[in-house]
């Protein structure tokens, strides 16, 4: 890689875990492989009728040289619900964690271990059954892949300027918003380059039914902080409906506040709420796996662009940040039991920073 920068999801290690799966013999055993080309027929059901789920998560490197994993089994969790909502087998979680640590653990010598980085793994399974049948397929392949990864947005912890847009929705009740499927991926693109093209990082997705509650950011939770009449802050973020996708670092981040002694609301956050420009909305960002935790900084629409708080990073948002972060990299101690080690993965001892 040289002294090009990671960026996300633009290299990959060195090797894979795969494991296949059909009605006879249920799931194989996971295989570590090389990473490569996967053979695939044309006629792959995949490939014409979408069921393709995936995960998100990273291996943190930490000072004694070990990885990491963060929340493993809650990933492993939501596949088989993605799974599920997609009519594809349900993977064993161990199968899915053992996987993740023979990824890691392979490739711990191209960790990165400069501030913020870390190696984004991607579960995925896909129908690779040839037919053109419109039923579920009766094959499938689990794959693992690992990448080396720097901050997702360029410009690291900067807040980042959203886009809303009323006119094209994410998920509907009784679709697949909860589901982690490539669909829901494919349909947001075109939205996103609509953003890029008005100045801004991300989409802002509205609900399907009124066009007024806000939903998720981009392919991340959203966050809120609101003062009451007193003003005494308080963390908000909408409700799990079936339309949003259950994040682990959403939740992570609700334990974590609350902890903090950060008061808390899982309630309806309506748009005019948020760009009222009252200042009762000081603090808002997004959060996910990739990402970790982002602030945003104005939300545009079609009407105007409104600022939130004075634009930059607010505090209850850096410190979660940095709280989460602190857990994950191994830098202070983790008492939820949210970290993961992975067995054989020492390199030589590096501290990392965040």
């Amino acid at each position: 890689m040289g002294t090009e920068p990671l960026g996300f999801g633009r290299h990959f290690t060195g090797h894979m875990a795969l494991a296949r799966w059909t009605p006879e013999a249920g799931w194989s055993d996971v295989e570590l492989s090389a990473h490569a080309p996967l053979a695939l027929s044309p006629a792959a059901m995949t490939l014409h009728y979408g069921q393709a789920i995936f995960e998100g998560l990273k291996a943190y490197p930490r000072a004694d040289g070990s990885l990491s994993l963060f929340r493993p089994g809650a990933n492993a969790e939501r596949f088989n619900l993605s799974a599920a909502r997609l009519a594809m087998p349900e993977l064993p979680p161990a199968v899915f964690v053992e996987a993740c640590e023979l990824v890691a653990s392979a490739d711990a010598d191209q960790v990165p271990r400069g501030p913020g980085q870390s190696l984004y793994l991607r579960p995925f399974m896909i129908a690779t059954e040839p037919s053109l049948g419109v039923r579920p397929a009766l094959e499938y392949l689990f794959a693992v892949i690992g990448s080396p990864v720097d901050h997702f947005f360029a410009d690291g912890h900067q807040a980042i300027d959203v886009w809303c847009s009323s006119d094209r929705i994410r998920a509907a009740r009784g679709g697949t918003g909860a589901a982690k499927c490539a669909g829901n991926y494919a349909g947001s693109l075109a939205v996103k380059a609509e953003a890029v093209a008005q100045g801004c990082h991300e989409v802002l997705w509205l609900d399907a039914e009124e066009r007024r509650w806000v939903e998720e950011l981009g392919a991340m939770n959203f966050f809120c902080v609101t003062r009451d009449e007193g003003g005494a802050p308080l963390l908000v973020t909408p409700p799990l409906s079936g339309t949003i996708l259950a994040g682990n670092t959403r939740d992570s981040l609700l334990r974590i506040a609350s902890d903090l002694g950060v008061r808390v609301a899982e309630r309806p956050v309506s748009l005019v709420e948020l760009t009222a420009g009252d200042g009762r909305v000081t603090e808002a960002f997004a959060c996910g796996t990739a990402a970790s935790v982002v602030p945003i900084g104005a939300v545009t629409t079609k009407e105007r662009r409104v600022r939130i708080g004075d634009g930059h990073p607010g505090k209850i948002t850096t410190r979660l940040r940095d709280e989460l972060a602190a857990i994950q990299y191994g830098l202070q101690p983790d008492p939820y039991g949210w970290t993961h080690p992975v067995p054989g993965a020492t390199p030589a001892p590096v501290g990392p920073s965040v």
